[in-house]
């Protein structure tokens, strides 16, 4: 008898929308263990402080936090026009941020984007703007 999957399971990195102006993204395979695929199912992990970094040729993200205080490097798995949109988008002045981490089906996936960090002025429109749409909704 099959283990029914639950459904579409999505880690957030909210941080990231509020630090960064986003702009495309790439979805990208993970390089994982056993324990780390059961620790991301089971929603113990976290894309706080995670960044991803291109070393040699290779895409990794660096500090994802799984299960309690376990901090691990994974190389991501990307073709090579990906990357070398990612390479020239860096060369831009712009970072690579993990965005989400989808684990809904077979396969565990990283959304990665490029984008610009804020600046503080950027960061208290954010705020401001979502704070007069919280309340126009509740009226």
């Amino acid at each position: 008898m099959k283990k029914s999957r639950t459904s579409n399971t999505a880690i957030e990195n909210r941080r990231a929308r509020f630090d960064y102006q986003l702009d495309e993204e790439i979805v990208c395979g993970m390089s994982l263990s056993g324990l780390e695929v059961r620790s991301i199912r089971d929603h113990r992990a976290q894309l706080k402080g995670s960044f991803v970094t291109i070393r040699s040729g290779e895409l990794w993200l660096n500090n994802l936090t799984l299960s309690a205080d376990t901090i691990r490097n994974i190389k991501l798995l990307i073709t090579k026009r990906q990357l070398a949109q990612l390479e020239r988008a860096k060369q831009d002045g712009m970072q690579i941020v993990p965005v989400r981490m989808l684990a809904g089906g077979r396969y565990i996936k990283l959304v990665v984007a490029t984008g610009r960090g804020k600046k503080k002025y950027d960061k208290r429109e954010t705020i401001k703007r979502r704070d007069l749409d919280r309340s126009l909704k509740s009226r």
